[in-house]
């Protein structure tokens, strides 16, 4: 019986007439041939890499700006460019590698981001076994070799840094003095607006000889973009009036992000499609927002390290009981109940402050910090998802954490 129904829900699925004529270019890999709004940042971008084109090192970059405004886009854009313009011109000496930091077994090792880079320069290098030294010495050796102008670019260079130290950033940037017929320019992206405060002196002011900031899009930037994609992704007509309007409010206002935009519209037309409905509609928005915050805030919160884990839980911990402005003292002794229940050993607080700070950049919690007077700083946290998804969060790091609710209402 179930075999019979799946076979004919299929067959239906084949008559209908699809809504899409090409998602790829939806989704957040593709690399548009135009890229509206950042015709300034890839002006800049494509001056500092100019040089190469003359076999000269271009300056070190350093690209910052709020997730989805268009940086990594960018730069593989210009990348492509000046690629094709020097192999126009004869120039088969500048290389472009692109990594991002955040993947697993690429780049969460100072080892194994390395051997990636030797990889990409022709060399065999295992997943593991060899020290860090000499897996650094084939890289160098490879590039050498090579005669290379290499362009090194560096997503999410923040993640690198999190589980690396910044020690490879500034073995990085003094790599030039050792090599004699290659160069190496190295361009970090980052979402965290901060993130090179942190860095060490040295590190910082080997990285950031150029810097770049990419503001957010506003609600008709975004419109645009989502106006151009939508051309090339849907057959004519398939989006009722309002549609795009309101994906672009929806992105604006979680601060500018062009690809949650995209994303926003790609899942509104896949629960169109799944309703059986000719048009994606208005109504369509809301459950596809529903969809991807869930999805989103799962993601997040299963990749966080434990005490990141353990200081949200903390805070929706106190603020389940109350359903209230709370403040980051108040959560230190729940913090500190819940790392000896799950055998971590607690951070200080200025620390667990810290990771409230990034908790809120991730978008779960709002904090701000408020002065007390004489009696210091604080942050005041808000939550910043919907109680149904809060539920979903508590669920999970119940799970991830392996506490029970009644063990936590113990340490409260």
């Amino acid at each position: 019986m179930a075999k019979k129904s799946v076979t004919k829900f299929f067959e239906e699925f084949i008559k209908k007439e699809p809504l899409f004529m090409d998602k790829v270019v939806l989704q957040s890999n593709y690399h548009p041939d135009d890229i509206p709004h950042r015709e300034t940042q890839i002006h800049q971008i494509a001056q500092i890499l100019a040089p190469a084109l003359r076999k000269n090192k271009p300056s070190n970059l350093f690209i910052y700006g709020k997730t989805g405004t268009g940086k990594t886009v960018s730069v593989n854009y210009t990348a492509k460019q000046i690629l094709d313009v020097a192999e126009k011109n004869g120039n088969t000496n500048i290389k472009i590698i692109y990594v991002n930091c955040k993947l697993k077994k690429i780049a969460d090792t100072e080892y194994r981001l390395i051997a990636q880079l030797a990889r990409e320069l022709g060399k065999e290098i295992p997943i593991t076994g060899l020290p860090t030294d000499e897996v650094y010495k084939m890289f160098f050796n490879a590039l050498d070799e090579s005669q290379t102008t290499l362009v090194l670019v560096l997503d999410e260079i923040d993640q690198l840094v999190k589980k690396t130290g910044d020690e490879i950033l500034y073995n990085l940037t003094r790599i030039n003095s050792e090599l004699k017929r290659s160069q190496v320019s190295i361009i970090g992206i980052s979402n965290d607006l901060i993130f090179a405060d942190n860095l060490d002196p040295r590190v910082k002011s080997s990285l950031s000889e150029e810097e770049i900031i990419f503001p957010p899009y506003n609600a008709f930037q975004i419109q645009d973009i989502l106006r151009q994609r939508a051309e090339m992704a849907f057959k004519k007509e398939v989006l009722e009036p309002g549609v795009i309007e309101k994906c672009a409010a929806y992105a604006a206002r979680e601060h500018g992000d062009a690809r949650r935009a995209l994303e926003l519209l790609r899942v509104a037309a896949e629960v169109a499609e799944r309703n059986g409905q000719p048009k994606v509609q208005i109504k369509d928005i809301d459950e596809a927002e529903e969809k991807i915050e869930k999805e989103r805030v799962v993601d997040i919160v299963i990749a966080q390290p434990k005490q990141f884990q353990i200081t949200l839980y903390s805070i929706l911990s106190v603020y389940a009981a109350r359903k209230d402005t709370i403040f980051t003292g108040e959560i230190y002794e729940i913090y500190k109940g819940l790392c000896t229940k799950t055998g971590q050993r607690p951070l200080t607080q200025r620390r667990v402050s810290d990771i409230i700070a990034e908790l809120d950049m991730l978008g779960i919690i709002n904090a701000k910090v408020t002065s007390k007077g004489r009696y210091g700083r604080t942050r005041e946290i808000d939550i910043a998802v919907n109680d149904a998804i809060l539920e979903k969060i508590k669920f999970l790091l119940e799970k991830e954490l392996d506490i029970k609710p009644k063990e936590q209402a113990d340490i409260q």
